[in-house]
């Protein structure tokens, strides 16, 4: 399928402590599609983070199969899932995870340093993605400058420097109160509406609505799955 940007077949994840199996995830069967908002719900534990985990390249599961962009993503090195990581994922964390003794600035440059990628290319890209989340004015800043809703536009510029085929989200409003959740969640469609291909885990039902398509997890399973007749819906 030419517009399937993530696809999972029978996908298992089995963690093993103490000779006890803990099944984090059974038999799951899903595909987002290119310029698709996915959304993952479900209460705590149930497995959403393991899952985005998995789809991030940073867990791998322990059964079934995996094709990013149309490629098994089990027959990766270690070194060529770390350039997938780096080129053509964008995460967002609930906990931001941005470098506090470097500027706001530099946080978003790092991931291209990694790639190699010349300084003026580099500066072009930090700047426009600044620019699209409203945080150019201040990237001489450090994050511990920022409130919570600035410090996670500007990890959302961060993931949007790259050029990444998918934009992870994990639990992005769960540290911000509901002004500022609102906001970023604005921002996430926004870049949605732009062309974006986002995954987001919630618990909240209040932000899982957006989604274009949304899965339900309860305990390692999906027990529902919905699709929107139109993306942006309002209550």
């Amino acid at each position: 399928m030419n517009d399937s940007v993530i696809r999972l077949e029978g996908l298992a994840k089995v963690f093993l402590t103490d000779e006890v199996e803990t099944h984090a995830l059974t038999s799951i069967e899903l595909e987002i599609k290119k310029g698709e908002y996915f959304s993952i719900a479900g209460p705590s534990g149930c497995g959403k983070s393991t899952l985005l985990s998995i789809l991030g390249l940073l867990d791998s599961p322990s059964s079934g199969s995996y094709l990013l962009g149309g490629k098994p993503v089990q027959e990766l090195s270690a070194g060529d899932r770390a350039r997938v990581r780096n080129r053509e994922i964008g995460f967002i964390f609930q906990a931001f995870n941005l470098i506090g003794d470097l500027t706001v600035y530099e946080n978003v440059e790092l991931p291209l340093t990694y790639r190699g990628m010349p300084s003026t290319e580099r500066k072009t890209r930090v700047q426009e993605s600044l620019e699209k989340v409203e945080m150019a004015h201040r990237m001489k800043h450090y994050p511990a400058q920022l409130s919570g809703g600035q410090q996670q536009r500007v990890a959302v510029a961060r993931a949007l420097a790259g050029s990444p085929s998918i934009l992870l989200a994990d639990e992005p409003t769960g540290n911000l109160d509901s002004r500022n959740g609102e906001a970023v969640m604005g921002l996430l469609r926004g870049l949605h509406k732009e062309g974006a291909t986002i995954c987001m885990v919630t618990h909240d039902p209040r932000y899982a609505r957006y989604a274009d398509h949304t899965i339900q997890l309860f305990d390692g399973k999906i027990v529902d799955e919905k699709t929107m007749a139109a993306s942006g819906v309002t209550a």
